[in-house]
């Protein structure tokens, strides 16, 4: 569920704000193990001077292309897959728009499931449960086939057996 919010200054081309849209979007399937079809992105575009950053404090220098990318996650997928993610994101900048390195500034945060809707009104919690039930139903065996499977056969036995109960009255 990654939501990414992209800040630059204004005045990029379509096609250079395309490229570093899908420059993020590949580094977090790529980086991140995040579904291809999940992208939601919000690009901001700054007036010169309104985004504030030093030019060198913790890298750089960086320049007037400064990126700010701030990535909100329903997952916490660890310090490894992190490093994987940054890497790849700034690599992919600087061979698509080429965005220098020293450019990108990436926040990551992490919100629960609970904290958000994707639509409807629906809870991002109850989409998660829905989606490791339809996984399991597909793959039994996994994990979630695991978590979910012998509730099934609970709720199947226990229905049998009242209809039996009933039955023999």
């Amino acid at each position: 569920m990654p939501y990414v919010n992209i800040s630059l200054t204004r005045g990029k081309s379509r096609e250079y704000l395309q490229g570093v849209s899908d420059a993020v979007h590949q580094a977090l399937v790529e980086g991140l193990g995040m579904k291809p079809d999940d992208r939601f992105q919000a690009i901001t575009q700054h007036e010169p001077g309104d985004l504030v950053y030093p030019r060198v404090f913790r890298g750089g220098p960086r320049s007037g292309d400064f990126i700010v990318f701030t990535i909100i996650d329903g997952l916490d997928r660890g310090d490894a897959a992190k490093r994987r993610f940054y890497q790849r994101l700034t690599a992919l900048l600087e061979q698509g728009p080429g965005v220098r390195p020293e450019d990108v500034f990436v926040m990551m945060q992490l919100t629960p499931p609970e904290n958000f809707s994707f639509a409807s009104g629906a809870s991002g919690s109850d989409i998660a449960a829905n989606e490791a039930r339809d996984r399991a139903a597909a793959e039994p065996g996994t994990p979630d086939a695991h978590e979910t499977t012998p509730r099934r056969q609970n709720n199947a036995t226990t229905g049998n057996q009242a209809q039996a109960a009933t039955s023999t009255n």
